[in-house]
């Protein structure tokens, strides 16, 4: 158990098969920036959140663009207060490129005690500002081996692994290079078994996402349609969450509690309520704003969405599906095919 972080991910599973008395297509490993956890010790969890975002492009952007010190004087605070409010987990979204620092994160989980999840993949949306030069001239395998490389060694010689794949494509119908991105996380996962997250927005690009899932064999419940809040014809959610899809609702400001309760309700309504996430999609810590950013802070969703839905009706079971349940089933390790 000691050597877990020097393992590949297929070993760690290999691992959890003698130890934990499971398979991989059980689904039974987290992998955190501290190492594998069993998704029962997941606990409340806040699954897209950023604790440090560089939006100053992939031609500049690097460890040397912030100072770890002032970050964590600013972002640690914040993890303590959402420990104090009961949460356990934090999935990190800031893809390589974009702000991704490993270490850092190992540092803020570390001292605050609440377990954070980083990533790989890349973040094609925002006309490629966030893609390195070789996205754009290698092939969706060669861009899966970098990420498959970093799910089996490492990111970058540190010894922490990414629990899950980041992506992001055009709020619109797909480019070629979004399609790429796509595909390289669709070989990435049948390698790997992590999960894809997609900074998607709209239902157009979101199902063109889910075909293409399809014609590699992957099943929808492989699959996070971030920013799904965005789409306001919820028909379309809601055919997304019978296919398997997670949907989630990620940008969670107060002025929107009446949104967001209302859509728990048609979701729990549709028998869907599993398939359910919410999250702030707060910057904590924002490169090259003064004193980091404002932010928005991570604990308004415990201070007003949550009381919210108790007033609505839901019960305590329901509050656990939506928080603890739902991210500890879609972030767990394992390839999910359609077959």
């Amino acid at each position: 158990m000691l050597s877990l972080m020097k393992l590949s991910v297929f070993k760690t599973l290999l691992l959890c098969l003698f130890v934990f008395g499971c398979t991989p297509k059980e689904n039974k490993t987290i992998i955190t920036v501290n190492g594998p956890v069993i998704p029962g010790d997941m606990g409340k969890t806040l699954h897209h959140e950023h604790l440090l975002v560089d939006m100053g492009g992939a031609d500049s952007t690097g460890y040397h663009r912030w100072d770890k010190d002032s970050v964590i004087a600013k972002v640690l605070p914040q993890l303590i207060g959402i420990k104090n409010l009961g949460y356990k987990t934090l999935v990190d979204c800031s893809p390589a490129f974009l702000g991704r620092d490993p270490e850092l994160l190992k540092k803020l989980s570390e001292e605050s005690g609440i377990q954070i999840l980083t990533n790989t993949g890349l973040y094609s949306a925002y006309r490629g500002n966030y893609l390195p030069k070789y996205a754009f001239t290698e092939t969706a395998e060669q861009l899966a081996t970098r990420w498959i490389d970093e799910a089996e060694n490492g990111i970058e010689g540190t010894g922490i692994y990414p629990g899950f794949i980041k992506i992001a494509v055009e709020r619109a119908p797909l480019k070629e290079i979004n399609k790429k991105v796509v595909e390289a996380a669709c070989i990435t996962h049948k390698a790997t078994g992590l999960t894809i997250m997609s900074h998607t927005g709209l239902a157009v690009p979101a199902f063109q996402q889910l075909e293409i899932l399809k014609n590699y064999g992957i099943s929808p419940s492989a699959f996070i349609w971030t920013h799904a809040n965005n789409e306001k014809d919820h028909t379309k959610q809601i055919e997304a969450a019978r296919m398997g899809a997670w949907i989630a609702f990620d940008k969670f400001v107060p002025k929107d509690t009446e949104e967001y309760v209302a859509f728990a309700q048609l979701m729990k309504d549709n028998g869907l309520l599993n398939k359910l996430m919410f999250s702030h999609d707060a910057l904590c810590y924002q490169v090259g704003k003064p004193k980091g950013g404002k932010g928005k802070g991570l604990g308004l969703i415990e201070r007003h969405l949550v009381p919210a839905l108790k007033d609505a009706g839901f019960n305590e079971e329901d509050i656990d599906q939506i928080f603890v349940k739902n991210p500890a089933n879609a972030f767990a390790i394992g390839v999910r095919l359609t077959n």
